[in-house]
């Protein structure tokens, strides 16, 4: 079966394929996050391995090129200290980069506060369980961008 998209889940890992109740080993827990025209669903599974985090099949590293979004990408864990006690499979599509590293950031926050309800204030109080709704403006007729006018001409 493939999700929305058509990218097949043949060559993820074998710990996304069972789904049982209580958060065992075997359990995933799947959130979405926003930020600007980016989307990112995200699985979360527990691990006794290292942590594991993969953007569109790639590792985080690889997919995040600067160090600024990768370090925001993995805000919530570090925040809670849950570095190293989960596994990620991420897809992100829409926008650019940067709302991608935010909309990973948002999922990643949602995804730790079901797991862990006890975590709540303190992604609330970091702003990590709110969507940043915002978006670029829309450009006006007879305006040369959203705010920008063309060069008023006296005479």
């Amino acid at each position: 079966m493939t999700p929305r998209g058509g990218a097949g889940f043949d060559s993820e890992p074998t710990f996304w394929r069972k789904e049982t109740k209580d958060m065992t080993k075997d359990e995933r827990i799947i959130s979405t996050g926003k930020r600007k025209n980016a989307i990112a669903r995200v699985w979360m599974s527990r691990t006794a391995e290292s942590e594991q985090i993969l953007i569109n099949k790639k590792k985080i590293e690889d997919y995040f090129k600067r160090e600024t979004l990768k370090i925001l990408a993995e805000q919530p864990l570090t925040l809670t200290n849950n570095r190293g006690k989960f596994s990620f499979y991420i897809l992100a599509n829409g926008g650019g980069i940067s709302g991608q590293a935010g909309a990973v950031r948002h999922g990643i926050a949602k995804a730790l506060e079901a797991y862990d309800p006890a975590l709540r204030p303190i992604l609330k109080k970091a702003g990590l369980l709110t969507r940043d709704s915002r978006e670029k403006e829309r450009k006006k007729y007879g305006q040369k961008g959203a705010r920008a006018r063309y060069q008023y001409s006296k005479r």
